[in-house]
């Protein structure tokens, strides 16, 4: 798994995190989403890799990087927190300004980041998202029956005792969908109780914190200045619960194209190759 690359632990202002980092050329930042870590990348990076320096972190509270203390309006796990993060991580590799791609729950810290760090993004993909803010606007029984796991992890404790009476019956997966190696590592966090707390915080900020910085930035006007590629998963929801999904991201930035790929939810573990064909010539054109 990650061949060439090699896997560091780097200490942060305010975090800890596991990366890998390998490859050569332009730096791109690859983001996961829940309730997967760094490894989800293992079929997409080494492929990107020919052409870029890619570093693949586990977001904080996530995978074996440090899970935050808790406090009453959820910060530390904040989007904004973990754009923080992203930026020192760079920096800590030596680089200023770089490309970013974010899955799932870590499409949200990507486009945190392009917001409140434009200088340091030079472009941003994001894949199966949409803001936080237009996601929760939108809500309708549709959407509360399809992702009642948003609303049901933003309670307290409930989420944790329910995950961890038995995490592989709650998260599924599997070695032959996955990788042996990557599924090991993913059920290495699924079974660590500070991680799932971890991961369950993310979601907590979310509907609060988090929500309330893309409100902040939408008053103001303020959008991603570098261009943007959205990409979503044919055979997932996101298109049917929200409609035209590029036309949402219009909204905040000027610069969008996208397109779906014809795969489930889990893109970079399911169409590796086509995921990376659409990130490296979006990085490359941009």
């Amino acid at each position: 798994m990650f061949e060439g690359f090699r896997l560091a632990t780097v200490t942060l202002p305010e975090a800890t995190l596991r990366v890998r980092i390998g490859g050569k050329g332009s730096p791109l930042l690859l983001l996961h989403g829940h309730p997967r870590t760094h490894a989800t990348w293992h079929r997409v990076a080494p492929i990107l890799a020919n052409e870029y320096t890619v570093v693949c972190p586990d977001l904080r509270g996530f995978g074996q990087s440090s899970t935050p203390a808790d406090t009453p309006d959820h910060s530390g796990s904040s989007k904004r927190a973990k754009a923080k993060d992203c930026v020192a991580l760079m920096q800590h590799f030596g680089f200023d300004r770089f490309g970013l791609a974010g899955h799932d729950r870590g499409s949200y810290t990507a486009f945190r980041t392009a917001m409140d760090h434009p200088a340091s993004v030079s472009q941003l993909a994001i894949l199966d998202g949409i803001p936080i803010v237009d996601a929760l606007s939108r809500c309708d029984a549709r959407f509360a029956t399809a992702w009642w796991h948003w609303f049901f992890f933003a309670q307290p404790e409930k989420p944790e005792r329910a995950i961890l009476a038995d995490p592989d019956a709650w998260y599924g997966g599997s070695a032959e969908a996955m990788g042996e190696e990557a599924y090991e590592d993913f059920r290495a966090a699924i079974h660590n109780p500070s991680t799932v707390h971890g991961m369950v915080e993310d979601y907590r900020a979310g509907l609060g914190i988090d929500r309330l910085h893309d409100e902040e930035d939408k008053a103001a006007g303020r959008k991603v200045e570098c261009p943007l590629l959205v990409l979503w998963s044919a055979r997932d929801d996101l298109e049917d619960l929200h409609g035209d999904i590029v036309t949402i991201w219009r909204g905040w930035a000027t610069n969008v194209r996208g397109c779906s790929l014809d795969c489930g939810h889990h893109m970079a573990e399911e169409a590796p190759h086509e995921l990376a064909q659409e990130l490296a010539a979006f990085f490359r054109t941009t």
